[in-house]
C-alpha cells in the first residue's frame, strides 16, 4: 500500500477508483486500513476543491415547506402575519431570534441553517469605523427640551 497526498484531479480520480475496489474489504484487514486512509484524503481534497456553500435561510425554509407540503399560511404561527411571512420569504426582512426559535421547533430546521452566515464588513464599513464615532443624530424639539430640563 503506497499512499500519498492527493494534489491533482488525476490523483483524485485514481484514489476514488481505488476506493471502489476496496469497498468490500474485511474490517481490520490491510485493505480496510487503506480504504479508511484514502477516504480521508479524498474528503480533504474534495472539501478544498469542491466546497459546498451553506444555503441562505429563506431557501432552507422554502425547501422544508415543500418537503412537508406546507403553505405560506402554515408559517403564520411561526413567523407572524401574512405580510410578515411574505416579507421574510421575499428577503425584504431578516429573521428575528424568536422567529428562528419557532421555525427551529416547528419545522425542525437546524438553527445554524436559519441563522445564515455573516458577511465580512466591506472596505467602506471598515474605513468608517476607523474614522471614529458616528455623529449624534439630531433630536426633535421635545427631546431637546427634556434634555435641557435635566
Amino acid at each position: 500500500m503506497r499512499i500519498q497526498p492527493i494534489r491533482t484531479e488525476a490523483a483524485h480520480e485514481a484514489a476514488v477508483a481505488r476506493i471502489r475496489e476496496l469497498m468490500g474489504s474485511e474490517r481490520g484487514s490491510e485493505g480496510s486500513d487503506e480504504l479508511e486512509i484514502l477516504v480521508t484524503l479524498v474528503d480533504v481534497y474534495e472539501a478544498m476543491h469542491f466546497p459546498i456553500s451553506q444555503p441562505d435561510p429563506v431557501t432552507v425554509i422554502k425547501f422544508q415547506m415543500e418537503q412537508q407540503g406546507l403553505s405560506r399560511k402554515d408559517l403564520e404561527p411561526l413567523i407572524g402575519s401574512r405580510a410578515r411571512v411574505s416579507e421574510i420569504l421575499t428577503g425584504k426582512r431578516p429573521l428575528t431570534l424568536p422567529m428562528i426559535r419557532r421555525l427551529h421547533h416547528g419545522l425542525r430546521i437546524p438553527v445554524d441553517l436559519l441563522v445564515g452566515t455573516v458577511e465580512a464588513p466591506s472596505r467602506l464599513t471598515r474605513q468608517a469605523h476607523r474614522k471614529g464615532p458616528i455623529p449624534a443624530v439630531r433630536r426633535g424639539r421635545s427631546a431637546a427640551i427634556r434634555q435641557s430640563a435635566r
